[in-house]
């Protein structure tokens, strides 16, 4: 370890949290101590009488008991699976460049190089130990919490951590500023090689992992007992040597960016800023292009490709990002891979499974999907099944078709049904908003008065793929003597809908309520199926995956956002099918209609004020200007 004042720190840290240790098991054998000196004075002829035979008594099965509890507890500590990050691995064969690159840093800052390297789905890099057994790819595939249990320990080795490298940065990070954006991640295994700190974070990473095991909640009684005691004293450890652990691991990162000075440090500053942009294109990425197609069974295979894709549609757009594309003519950091479409591929899959949860492998509901066929495969087909549903709600709150000389002579779902149900402002649409669960007032409704406002006849129709009652989806005229528990709430109670006509909150309302039967409903992108092939990585054998998504990127959507998506999804549906527009795809706003080749940017005012006027004129004027007949039926999914 070198002399930079952060590392003196850290090894003062470490000392502390080691003393910590030392103290426990100073407890644990206290009354083994204490009985082994009452035994021997015994057997000494020394410590007689009837006040020391029954301290005797007491205190040795005690100290038995509480020998065999710190056995136990240490045990657990030391064979505990600790957390690791998934991640793709990397050979030296797939990346002899990337290796030399790292090695060559590691010498110039005179620390250890790392023993692998591993991509990550993710804008960030750091230094992971995986010398623990249960890291090492196990012949069999297990889905344990305690791993090796009994298996003879074999003698630990002295093995530098794994550098990983988020996949994003070798796509749009230049090999220079890979490089120095890397330097202080590396400088890192300088301090990690010091006896001390790395055995203070074995001992961090067993009382962490103990803690898992004890919260682990499928156990039986008695495991779950003994267990609940492991916890409490990992527990009551951990928060002992907190503020020790995160001193020392602030003392390390400083460390490593002291000695990491002296490499590349001017154009570390430059890489920073490219760090920064990374990130806003790949959330941009993943939650407006990424996650539509993953909600319908299909997987984008070349994430990484598309974050220079929209970083360059960014420093196209935002003058604050001027200069940044002009980067691209230098050699990107991929091409210290050998096959950059392997390992892109692999990391998409990967971030899939991450921040969706999808299948660890790709199988007939779970195919993947190149950019080129976005369009067709993901946003035509989106904008369908959302059209296919409104109208399926449509249906079940009894509107009906549009009315009119140019309204289709069929039932065929159009545009102007839509339109006309949501700027209807009469008695019906105010009276009662649609979905409360009590049966009409009337149940026979005037048929010169559509009822875009009144009580449902039947309840909502069922997620798709599951049994429904009835015709499925055909109105009832008899009206329901038993209250609809399956019914929405009343939207006027959702603050979110307040600034809305009644008629568009009685139809966010209802659409909120089908999409939640839907999602709740069994989907066969999540669900694994026996003609789906195993997984050809040993990610499962690696980390658990029981609790997926690990990271959910947006909350569930609100009754007005999912109405105007329904409403836009319309729009475009009747473009399509009247209009000869095309489904096209923006690298920053995801789905995107295009008329004539060019992306149209000024229709979600016109949905906003419909949903929350009523007023269809700008609407209307904007699908008169582009040749939209809304009278015309539509295709649906």
């Amino acid at each position: 370890m070198g002399v930079e004042a952060g590392a003196q720190v850290a090894r003062a840290r470490a000392l502390a949290v080691l003393r910590i240790r030392s103290r426990a098991l100073a407890v644990a054998l206290l009354p083994a101590a204490v009985a082994v000196i009452l035994l021997a004075g015994a057997a000494g002829d020394r410590l007689e009488g009837s006040v020391w035979d029954a301290a005797r008594a007491v205190l040795t099965p005690v100290a038995a008991l509480v020998l065999l509890a710190a056995a136990g507890i240490a045990l657990v500590v030391a064979r505990a699976r600790p957390a690791m990050s998934p991640t793709v691995p990397v050979t030296e064969d797939a990346a002899p460049d990337l290796y030399r690159m790292v090695r060559d840093l590691a010498d110039r800052l005179d620390v250890p190089a790392p023993s692998a390297i591993a991509l990550t789905p993710d804008c960030d890099s750091w230094l992971e130990d995986r010398t623990h057994p249960s890291h090492a790819p196990p012949p069999v595939e297990e889905h344990q919490d305690i791993a090796g249990v009994g298996k003879q320990a074999q003698r630990r080795q002295p093995v530098a951590p794994v550098l990983v490298i988020g996949s994003p940065f070798l796509w749009w990070m230049r090999v220079g500023e890979l490089r120095a954006v890397l330097a202080p991640v590396i400088a890192g295994t300088g301090p990690s090689a010091h006896p001390d700190i790395a055995a203070a974070r074995r001992f961090v990473r067993g009382l962490d992992a103990a803690v898992a095991v004890a919260s682990e909640p499928r156990r039986d009684p008695l495991s779950r007992a003994v267990l609940a005691g492991v916890g409490r004293v990992a527990r009551l450890l951990l928060r002992s040597c907190r503020i020790h652990a995160a001193e020392m691991e602030r003392g390390v990162a400083a460390a490593a960016a002291e000695r990491a000075q002296a490499v590349d440090y001017g154009l570390r500053i430059v890489a920073q800023e490219q760090v920064g942009l990374a990130y806003a294109g790949w959330d941009r990425l993943l939650t407006r292009v990424a996650l539509p197609a993953w909600r319908m069974g299909r997987w984008p295979s070349r994430l990484d490709a598309g974050v220079v894709a929209a970083l360059t549609e960014l420093s196209r757009r935002d003058r604050l990002a001027e200069g940044f594309a002009s980067r691209l003519g230098e050699r990107p950091a991929c091409d210290l891979l050998e096959e950059p479409g392997t390992v892109d591929e692999a990391a998409s899959l990967l971030a899939a499974r991450l921040f969706h949860g999808g299948p660890a492998a790709p199988g007939p509901d779970w195919s993947p999907v190149d950019w080129s066929e976005y369009p067709d495969e993901v946003v035509d087909r989106k904008w369908r099944l959302d059209a296919a549903r409104l109208h399926r709600v449509l249906d079940a709150m009894g509107v009906r078709p549009a009315t009119g000389p140019a309204a289709s002579a069929t039932d065929a779902p159009t545009l102007s049904r839509v339109l006309d149900h949501l700027t209807d402002m009469g008695p019906a649409g105010t009276t009662e908003p649609a979905g409360a669960g009590s049966p009409a007032a009337d149940p026979t409704p005037d048929p010169a008065a559509p009822p875009t406002g009144s009580a449902p006849d039947t309840a909502p129709p069922a997620a798709p793929g599951t049994p429904q009652p009835g015709t499925g989806g055909t109105t009832s005229t008899t009206p329901h003597t038993t209250p609809d528990t399956t019914a929405p709430p009343d939207p006027f109670d959702d603050e979110d809908l307040s600034g809305t006509t009644a008629p568009s909150a009685t139809l966010a309302a209802r659409l909120s309520a089908e999409l939640a039967r839907e999602e709740a409903a069994p989907s066969p992108a999540t669900t694994p199926t026996p003609a789906s092939p195993s997984p050809t990585t040993d990610l499962a054998a690696l980390w658990d995956d029981r609790a997926l998504p690990l990271f959910p990127l947006q909350p569930p959507r609100t009754a007005r956002e999912l109405l105007a998506d329904h409403l836009t999804a319309m729009v475009c549906c009747a473009a399509m099918d009247t209009a000869g527009a095309t489904p096209g795809l923006d690298w920053l706003d995801g789905p995107t209609l295009l008329v004539d080749g060019e992306r149209t940017a000024d229709l979600a005012p016109k949905v906003l004020t419909l949903i929350e006027d009523g007023d269809a004129t700008p609407l209307r004027v904007w699908l008169s200007q582009l040749g939209i007949r809304p009278e015309k039926p539509v295709r649906l999914g």
